[in-house]
């Protein structure tokens, strides 16, 4: 009996993958659909065609310092876990008054997670996060590199977080080498606590996983994305790190398409 979830389920990615999961698996398995607001969780279930696994609907506001610990103490032990999770901003957005709820979600949501679910996690099970490509030093200024680099625990990369964070809301940012886009410390902050989780781990997959541009309406207010995969397309290949067998060499990377992103440049 397989049991996974996955947050930020009621659309896009997120409800890709449930809907990959659930045809991929059996009729004694289930998936969980998780989302922040009851009746789009209730929706998203509810619309899904049928499937040989059973999907199960339940409420996770990953910005609720609780919420995680509630629902795995409801849920219980766990093969595998996509945290999806995402506050999205767009051109428009100014970075120092949406700085610090999309840190509550994008990142204190993804550590509060690991915390929470990996003693959950079953051997051989896997607990991937949703990042990017660009969440790799390579997109840091070098001076910034020791920030986010060979953190000794999560709590270390909350600190580190919340003072980035703090640089950016007071404006201090501006005058260093802090990328403007918001998204790229934050990824690189969710690669780091995937990193720093995955060196205490050893009998799970602990990864972070980039699904590439995708053909979505907040992805096309920054790029043109009319080429680029659905959601449903680019979940494949992380459908395919859930359920194949493990690659060791994959613990606590950034993967995508199954190859490895490193972390530091060369």
């Amino acid at each position: 009996m397989t049991t996974a979830l996955v947050t930020g389920a009621t659309q896009g990615l997120g409800l890709a993958l449930v809907a990959g999961l659930a045809d991929r698996l059996g009729p004694a398995d289930t998936v969980y659909l998780t989302g922040r607001d009851p009746a789009r969780v209730a929706a998203a279930t509810a619309a899904l065609t049928p499937t040989p696994a059973r999907v199960v609907g339940a409420v996770l506001d990953v910005a609720d310092p609780s919420a995680a610990a509630t629902l795995v103490a409801e849920v219980g032990d766990l093969d595998i876990v996509f945290g999806n999770a995402v506050m999205r901003v767009g051109p428009a957005d100014d970075p120092r008054a949406v700085v610090d709820e999309y840190t509550r979600v994008n990142n204190f949501g993804t550590t509060r997670l690991l915390r929470a679910f990996a003693p959950r996690i079953r051997p051989g099970g896997r607990l991937l996060i949703v990042a990017s490509s660009l969440g790799t030093l390579h997109h840091l200024a070098p001076s910034l590199h020791s920030r986010f680099d060979n953190l000794p625990d999560l709590d270390a990369v909350d600190a580190a977080t919340a003072r980035w964070r703090d640089e950016v809301a007071d404006g201090r940012a501006r005058a260093m080498a802090w990328p403007a886009f918001i998204n790229i410390p934050s990824k690189i902050a969710q690669v780091a606590a995937v990193r720093t989780l995955a060196a205490t781990q050893n009998d799970h997959l602990v990864a972070a996983v980039c699904p590439g541009m995708m053909n979505t309406p907040t992805s096309a207010l920054w790029w043109d994305v009319r080429d680029a995969p659905t959601p449903a397309e680019a979940a494949e290949p992380l459908l395919t790190l859930a359920l194949d067998d493990i690659n060791p060499a994959h613990h606590g990377e950034l993967i995508r398409s199954g190859e490895i992103l490193p972390w530091r440049p060369a």
